[in-house]
């Protein structure tokens, strides 16, 4: 099952990616509108990345990771989101940020990653931070322990549950700023799944799509 993942989308990953029209399907109607208007100057943008991993539970159902941050004085505050964090110095490449980060957070090993590709870049206007969205497939479950600081949970959602459309709704979301935007969101294990994550997994629910794969 993971050799097929792997080489179809392998294959899909060398070709034009669905990009900003399937990431905006779950953005909010502010980002969207922002959008319309020209695209953000990521010149000074702060360089980040998330590893999204795939992986055959001991059912081989292919599921991915997704970690809840703890509720802390910051822009990301209580979200939920790929593992992944800032670039630093010592970091060759958004690839290796994605991989170290995801070790760090929930031990995900990075020799156990066999890295296929990148997902289109994201800026996320609040905390500047320009998303290199990493994607990798392990052959087998991970041994996942959250990183008391920076996760308060880990979430293991099955790919076939984030392809369904009756997962999507949408609300009012309330920013660490006060401020009040409707949005699309997806319903994970009970958290609201929303902003760059949600058009994250629009992209990657879009490719899955076009290979043919239901995870």
């Amino acid at each position: 099952m993971m050799d097929e993942l792997t080489a179809r989308l392998s294959e899909r990953m060398a070709s034009p990616l669905p990009g900003l029209q399937a990431q905006l399907r779950m953005a909010s109607g502010l980002r969207v509108k922002a959008v319309k208007h020209g695209m953000p100057d990521t010149s000074k943008a702060r360089i980040g990345a998330v590893l999204i991993a795939l992986y055959p539970d001991e059912n081989g159902i292919v599921r991915t990771v997704l970690m809840k941050r703890p509720d802390y004085d910051g822009t990301h505050a209580g979200q939920v989101s790929f593992p992944g964090g800032k670039m630093e110095e010592a970091d060759g490449s958004v690839v290796q940020t994605a991989l170290r980060e995801a070790e760090e957070e929930v031990n995900i090993r990075a020799d156990e990653v066999n890295v296929i590709g990148q997902l289109t870049e994201l800026y996320i206007p609040p905390s500047n931070f320009l998303v290199h969205p990493v994607l990798g497939i392990l052959e087998k479950p991970p041994l996942l322990i959250p990183d008391e600081h920076e996760v308060q949970s880990i979430h293991i959602p099955e790919i076939s549950y984030l392809l369904r459309d009756d997962i999507i709704e949408e609300k009012d979301i309330v920013l660490s700023s006060g401020f009040k935007m409707r949005t699309p969101y997806f319903k994970v294990d009970g958290h609201t799944v929303w902003g760059a994550t949600a058009m994250i997994i629009s992209e990657l629910k879009h490719v899955f799509r076009e290979i043919g794969l239901k995870g």
